[in-house]
């Protein structure tokens, strides 16, 4: 899916867009046992709480493509023979109206999950009639209809007894001890929305964290492995790039990787393009042979990064690299640089000593306080 497709698919889910007549779900405790049904009509829930879930649901559909939302690719073997896949469609063919297909979903959910407390499974289905437009821009009918299932994982936070102001008395009263729908930590959209069309070959995986990507859900729901979260696989881009280069990896170098980065980024910016902008041991090796690294550190670093990501690998650039911050960090300094002024640093050895140098082009401020940098 494209940032444009799903921005589309995301204007669905706003009270006044919305054609979805009910969220089901279940109640699941931290023994994974579940324990209530949920069923809520939203064309008759208070407008709170209509937008509530509705908030929950969108939310799903929220972050960058491949770092908070991932495809999950299905073969033609997969669309004919796998049990998950036909679960997938079940849901998506009954409207979430047959009971004994939920209860199967729920099992699968409940089972893949070790969350610490309460979560409830919430489940809607939207069905879009899209809109085709002609060469002027104007709309002229419908020429798809796209059903499709959002699916959203939401921890049940616990509230203590507190009190409340009411106005209409102006006095405090005490609240009874409550459970709060928290914002979704994972979940998915089925089928993709792939050239405004439907895709069922294809599912989105939304996760909050980027550090962790619940493999054994995308398992039990999905039959299909995940790649390693953002956090994960930026410590092994860095781990690669040092343990490769060894004594070659250089302030110079990291700079180098770290514009090369930024120039991807804003050339895609600038030509509105909506292919996504990857990174590949290809696009690394361009970098490291431009500033003059050794043959036999590059293809170090190309085996170590095969090792870590898998052959073939493209990387989505917010995973590895942060192109809008710039850090240096000792055990006892830590200088934080406007990626724009990365050329104002530079390392030297000066009578056998290694320093850092930042050149000064204004005022300098220690703890609020400008000091003098006069001999």
């Amino acid at each position: 899916m494209t940032p444009k497709n799903l921005r589309e698919i995301k204007r669905r889910l706003r009270p006044e867009k919305c054609n979805i007549p009910k969220i089901v779900g279940c109640f699941v405790n931290g023994n994974k046992k579940i324990v209530s049904k949920i069923s809520q009509p939203l064309g008759l829930s208070d407008s709170l709480v209509s937008e509530k879930l509705l908030s929950c649901m969108r939310k799903t559909l929220s972050g960058s493509l491949g770092t908070s939302l991932n495809e999950i690719g299905f073969t033609t073997r997969d669309v004919t023979e796998s049990e998950e896949h036909k679960l997938l469609m079940e849901l998506r063919g009954t409207s979430l109206a047959d009971e004994s297909v939920l209860e199967r979903f729920y099992s699968k959910v409940a089972e893949s999950l070790d969350f610490e407390g309460n979560y409830v499974i919430l489940l809607a289905n939207d069905v879009y009639d899209v809109p085709s437009f002609s060469k002027d821009g104007e709309e002229s009918g419908s020429s798809e209809t796209f059903s499709y299932v959002l699916c959203a994982v939401c921890p049940v936070k616990s509230l203590n007894d507190t009190i409340s102001f009411k106005e209409s008395d102006s006095l405090f009263h005490p609240m009874s001890a409550a459970a709060m729908l928290g914002s979704p930590e994972l979940g998915f959209m089925f089928p993709t929305f792939d050239d405004r069309k439907t895709n069922i070959y294809g599912a989105l995986y939304y996760t909050r964290s980027t550090a962790e990507n619940y493999p054994d859900f995308a398992m039990n729901v999905f039959a299909k492995e995940v790649g390693i979260p953002p956090k994960a696989q930026r410590a092994s881009f860095c781990q690669c790039l040092s343990d490769s280069l060894g004594e070659e990896c250089s302030y110079e170098v990291v700079k180098a990787v770290h514009e090369r980065v930024g120039e991807m980024l804003e050339e895609a910016k600038q030509s509105k393009s909506e292919e996504p902008v990857l990174i590949t041991k290809g696009t690394v090796r361009d970098v490291l042979e431009g500033c003059g690294v050794a043959e036999e550190s590059i293809a170090k670093l190309e085996r170590d990064f095969d090792e870590s990501f898998g052959a073939n690998a493209e990387l989505t650039p917010k995973n590895v690299v942060s192109s809008n911050k710039f850090e240096l960090k000792m055990p006892e300094v830590s200088i934080k640089i406007d990626p724009e002024y990365r050329d104002y640093v530079t390392t030297r050895e000066i009578d056998g000593e290694k320093y850092v140098l930042v050149k000064v082009t204004g005022g300098v401020e220690v703890n609020g306080i400008k000091i003098s940098l006069n001999e």
